[in-house]
């Protein structure tokens, strides 16, 4: 059973940065495509971006040229680079494992003056 936890997460202003980190445990994390999804309150998850266990980005528009995905496979962590944030980044962020579609527990973003 492959386990996520995230972290990172935090209270930034607009334009600063945030490094986000999920950790897996328990399963083959080389061979899993990876995702970052966020979830506002009252609204839908939205994919942010993904990596495919060949290492291979995709990003969702609204975070192109500003955020970037990367994994450690030594490590069994995939991170998520943020910066030049705004208050519409603002709220949970979730790691999935995209193949077996696990969840981790979510790390709560909020971009503030």
């Amino acid at each position: 059973q492959v386990n996520l936890v995230e972290s990172g997460g935090g209270l930034v202003q607009p334009g600063e940065s945030l490094r986000l980190s999920c950790t897996a445990s328990g399963g083959p994390f080389s061979l899993l495509a990876m995702g970052w999804y966020r979830q506002a309150p009252g609204q839908g998850r939205e994919m942010v971006a993904s990596i495919t266990n060949r290492g291979m980005p995709f990003y969702g528009d609204s975070v192109k040229g500003r955020f970037t995905i990367s994994r450690d496979d030594a490590k069994n962590t995939v991170f998520l680079q943020m910066n030049d944030l705004k208050p519409e980044d603002t709220g949970t962020y979730f790691c999935n494992a995209e193949n077996i579609n696990v969840w981790g527990q979510g790390t709560q973003v909020t971009v503030s003056p």
